[in-house]
């Protein structure tokens, strides 16, 4: 239990820290340093890192096992780690990450833990999930919207969808951009390329993300830059395949893989002309928010989520055709696509700033642990009969 003004947070769900995957780890990271910074307790539940130290930037990282099968890796680390917070003393309040973890909220809560939960974007709607994981997702967000203490949306998109299905309200609390000011141009010049010379998709290779109509549509431009595509497939070979017989033939278009090296992939964001977006499913997303704080423009899927993101800022297309559109525009006046990476940049310097997010954090531990609640008027929530 705390002590004054100083709370015992845990923050359960993902892969933990030091953040090397994704958007959740990075915000466990980003905003449990900062928590730490300010005098809480921070406890962060980690799988499969290569360090194994019990302390990191402040927090305190308890290693616990997963099962090495994809299905249900997350799971299995998330209710290892529910059992161990049950087994210890009480925090007082709980971040829990992934809509998938639900189940394991009766547990927390049966402990007296209040518990907030991050239901991230719309995972049931993503292709690497067979009938039975979409049915699954759609299931466990119902049932965190019933049993969780407080609903984490990340965009204005993620609260409107749940207001409209299932009439609860959420906290809406975004990722935060790492801005970039200087990157050296050394790293780039290993792969052939040079600042503002070239097109940057990063992804992975799902078809809501759109990567094949960025290639189809660049393939159709008359752009003279490059296009460097960083991505693979974890789970799609057949779509794998469809992206690279876009791309063969094209000597502009250049399939990289997978890049692990952030100095690398930094230099990439910072330096291209355009970075090119296909996300559809998800909130605020990470690549979007590293790219804009990276200073590059920005060619987008045309959804609420990515349009909100960048305020309108951008291009944005449906299509093959308004990719290779896009792409024409962006190089026929390089000055003007410059500022307007110049633009994303500033939006995102004032709009998504992670000491913003540690605040709402924050805000929504301290009510927690006073027992504010939504569960009295979200416990009986059903899904609306009609789609979003």
């Amino acid at each position: 239990m705390s002590k004054g003004n100083v709370l015992t947070i845990a923050m359960v769900g993902t892969r933990g820290v030091p953040a090397a995957y994704g958007g959740f780890e990075t915000a466990v990271e980003e905003v449990g340093k900062r928590l730490a910074e300010r005098g809480h307790d921070v406890v962060v539940y980690t799988r499969g890192s290569e360090s194994r130290d019990t302390e990191y930037l402040g927090m305190r990282v308890v290693h616990l096992p997963a099962m090495p099968v994809k299905q249900i890796e997350t799971l299995s680390h998330t209710g290892l780690s529910a059992l161990h917070l049950m087994a210890r003393r009480r925090p007082d309040a709980a971040f829990v990450f992934n809509a998938a973890n639900s189940p394991f909220l009766p547990l927390l809560r049966a402990r007296g833990i209040p518990t907030a939960l991050h239901m991230d974007g719309l995972e049931w709607r993503r292709s690497k999930w067979g009938p039975r994981g979409k049915a699954y997702y759609r299931w466990a967000e119902q049932f965190g919207v019933r049993t969780g203490d407080a609903l984490i949306a990340d965009a204005p998109g993620i609260a409107d969808y749940y207001a409209h299905q299932f009439q609860v309200p959420t906290e809406m609390i975004r990722y935060g951009a790492p801005i970039l000011d200087e990157v050296d141009e050394g790293r780039i010049d290993e792969l052939g390329l040079t600042a503002k010379g070239y097109h940057l998709v990063v992804a992975r290779f799902e078809p809501e993300n759109h990567v094949l109509e960025i290639v189809d549509g660049y393939r159709r431009s008359t752009a003279a830059l490059p296009l460097v595509v960083v991505g693979s497939a974890p789970y799609s070979s057949e779509y794998t395949q469809r992206i690279q017989q876009a791309a063969a033939g094209d000597e502009r278009i250049r399939l990289v893989g997978g890049v692990y090296d952030q100095a690398l992939l930094d230099a990439l964001y910072f330096h291209a002309l355009t970075y090119d977006h296909g996300h559809s499913v998800g909130g605020t997303n990470p690549s979007l928010l590293r790219a804009m704080g990276a200073g590059a423009a920005v060619i987008a899927f045309d959804v609420p989520f990515n349009r909100e993101v960048l305020d309108g800022d951008g291009w944005f297309f449906t299509g093959p055709d308004d990719v290779a559109s896009a792409f024409e525009a962006a190089e026929a006046d390089a000055a003007v696509t410059r500022a307007r990476g110049e633009r994303a940049k500033d939006r995102a310097r004032a709009a998504f700033r992670w000491n913003d997010v540690t605040d709402a954090y924050e805000n929504l531990a301290r009510r927690l642990a006073a027992g504010e609640s939504v569960h009295r008027v979200a416990r009986k929530a059903r899904r609306s009969r009609h789609e979003w």
